[in-house]
């Protein structure tokens, strides 16, 4: 499993104008099965995604074709974690440690 972490590198106004073709990009990744969940952090400076079902190499050219990457106005940590346990709802992106 994936934390992607934005931060945002251009005032808000900028990543505003470029929200609805982020937003359409969110959405073809939640309907692919990639991400779980997303919004943005407090105070507003970027945003975090929880993403699955990909490898690393997937998950840095999803980020890279997002609208606030194409465009500069933000840049992506990415995590990757073993999700050892989670909610029952997520029970299906449990995974268990490397041996």
């Amino acid at each position: 499993m994936f934390v992607l972490e934005l931060t945002y590198t251009a005032p808000v106004e900028r990543v505003d104008a470029l929200l609805d073709a982020h937003v359409e990009w969110l959405d073809a990744q939640y309907a692919a099965g990639v991400f779980l969940a997303s919004g943005r952090k407090n105070p507003r400076d970027g945003g975090v995604i929880l993403a699955a079902g990909a490898d690393r190499a997937e998950i840095e050219a999803i980020a890279a074709a997002d609208p606030f990457s194409v465009e500069g106005v933000c840049t992506y940590r990415i995590t990757e974690f073993y999700a050892t346990k989670t909610v029952g709802e997520l029970a299906a992106f449990r995974e268990e440690l490397p041996a």
